[in-house]
């Protein structure tokens, strides 16, 4: 998914078993972000960095999303744990994060593996990807001062 492109409807199921959908959020701009895992350092990070500052994005008309591989349950305890008033995506198909083009090789200690790619994509309210933050931009610690 690229910028001026229409993100698809469906965007998948969260931690409580709920479809979420683009037309849930109709009029709102919405910041999808996809993150590798629940409950590490730097996901963590990001997650508190954007719940800290979650009054000043829906001020400026932004709806939260996150997005990982994780399962419902693994979600659950993530949210609970960080006290996270936003929803997140349990894409345990891996549809999503193929769909939006995150899902890739990565490498870490010398081993290549298959994982999320941190990434932002940032959606007007008209459902159309106006900005996208790539992997190499996305601050963890300071993210929403990024978005907005």
């Amino acid at each position: 998914m690229n910028i001026g492109d229409k993100a698809p409807e469906y965007l998948g199921i969260n931690e409580k078993g709920e479809e979420i959908r683009l037309s849930d959020y109709k009029g709102k701009k919405i910041v999808l972000y996809f993150y590798p895992k629940d409950s590490t350092p730097g996901c963590t990070a990001e997650a508190c960095n954007l719940r800290d500052n979650y009054d000043a994005l829906r001020g400026a008309g932004y709806e939260v999303i996150g997005v990982s591989v994780d399962s419902e349950k693994s979600h659950q305890k993530f949210i609970e744990k960080n006290n996270l008033p936003f929803t997140l995506i349990a894409d345990t198909d891996k549809k999503l994060v193929e769909e939006f083009g995150v899902w890739g090789e990565k490498s870490r200690c010398g081993r290549t593996y298959m994982g999320t790619n941190r990434t932002t994509f940032i959606i007007n309210e008209e459902g159309i990807i106006e900005r996208v933050i790539g992997p190499k931009e996305v601050k963890t610690k300071d993210h929403a001062a990024q978005i907005l």
